[in-house]
């Protein structure tokens, strides 16, 4: 049996457990379990502190997680990355008082507070910076006022609280964070896990691409792929009428609306867009 660690709080609670569905797990679990038994799929998921799913697969006792590069790093667990998710983007930033530092380097001999001691050190150390580390649950944002830190390190989404508490940002971004799946490093590779990874990485795919279905004069179908040519080719079928053509492609989602855009003006008509629920690719 798979044996899996989901976020039970925070910001990458509720996006996991949407990705897990669409995946086809966790069909009838709801918020306020611990542990949940997925029999149709031979999965246990345990529902944990974001913070502590790296331990727990750094020692094996689970055989995957997700959790967020930055609690994985600042864990320093013996696990590492499998699979980026892409949800709940955040950067890791320093920032201190308005006209304080201008650069990290600025920041040498001072008082840094953070709720990731782990990430900082390590990034002070290879900056050469010789600064005083103080590790706080909560709220770093206040230390600075409340006379604890000169300066501090902190997840920053949009910099809104920051600027808010009057600090500024500090150099650039110490770590890009993104949800991630993870493994312990150097664990075998068995089938449950690659396929619970395929899964993902197929609802992934799927929300970044929609079907685009059009019908096309046949002596067009070459431009028209330009436009549309799919994964590995694009689908042609032959209407009744033979001078036009069907042609069905994956088009990525960003650019769906430009690319219907321009199938028009070359002569596309009946342009419909299918979402994709599930793929493996």
């Amino acid at each position: 049996m798979l044996r899996v660690a989901v976020p039970n709080k925070g910001q990458l609670a509720d996006p996991a457990r949407e990705m897990l569905s669409e995946a086809g797990y966790l069909r009838s679990a709801t918020t306020r379990e611990l542990v949940v038994h997925d029999p149709d799929n031979d999965v246990e998921f345990f529902f944990l502190r974001p913070r502590d799913i790296a331990i727990y697969v750094g020692e094996g006792t689970l055989d995957v997680g997700i959790t967020g590069r930055d609690m994985l790093l600042d864990s320093g667990a013996e696990a590492d990355e499998v699979l980026p998710l892409g949800f709940a983007p955040s950067t890791f930033r320093l920032a201190a008082p308005r006209g304080s530092a201008t650069t990290v380097g600025d920041l040498a001999g001072r008082t840094i507070a953070t709720s990731y001691a782990g990430v900082l050190e390590a990034f002070l150390a290879r900056e050469g910076i010789d600064a005083r580390v103080v590790k706080l649950d909560g709220a770093v944002e206040n230390a600075v006022a409340l006379g604890v830190a000169d300066a501090v390190a902190d997840v920053v989404a949009t910099g809104t609280t920051l600027r808010k508490a009057g600090l500024e940002l500090v150099g650039d971004p110490i770590l890009v964070s993104e949800a991630l799946v993870i493994r312990r490093i150097g664990a075998p590779q068995v089938p449950a896990v690659e396929t619970f990874v395929r899964r993902l990485h197929g609802v992934m795919v799927a929300r970044s691409y929609v079907l685009v279905d059009y019908d096309i004069l046949t002596a067009k179908i070459e431009e028209a792929c330009a436009l549309t040519p799919g994964i590995e080719s694009p689908t042609v079928s032959t209407l009744h009428d033979p001078q036009w053509s069907a042609v069905r492609a994956m088009v990525p989602t960003a650019d769906v609306h430009r690319v219907m855009d321009e199938l028009y003006e070359l002569g596309a008509r009946g342009i419909l867009v299918t979402d994709i629920h599930a793929c493996r690719l």
